[in-house]
């Protein structure tokens, strides 16, 4: 099929086998400045003191808002279809990237 069947404002996107396998994640460190957002995402195994970033994404601040404002949609059908997410206490996590905040 043709580029040329696309309609305006649509987009084409691709999705290689690498990355459509995903990174699982449990913990994302976040840090910002005046121009952008940086999301980290990072893998923590129990009893193992040391973990990797496995992923980072970087944002400019309309975009992270933007992500903000679709999890949030997502969050709300999800409940809507499957019952509330539970938030459990999870312990605090030392951590010395600096000042940042946690997800």
């Amino acid at each position: 099929m043709s580029d040329n069947n696309q309609q305006p404002g649509q987009i084409n996107i691709e999705l290689d086998e690498k990355v459509a396998e995903g990174i699982y994640s449990n913990l994302a460190i976040i840090n910002h400045s005046a121009s952008e957002f940086v999301l980290d995402f990072v893998t923590l195994m129990p009893g193992v003191p040391k973990a990797k970033v496995k992923s980072r994404i970087i944002l400019t601040p309309q975009h992270a808002k933007r992500l903000l404002k679709a999890i949030g949609e997502n969050i709300h059908r999800f409940e809507l279809a499957h019952g509330e997410i539970k938030d459990s206490e999870q312990p605090q996590v030392p951590l010395s990237f600096g000042p940042t905040g946690q997800a």
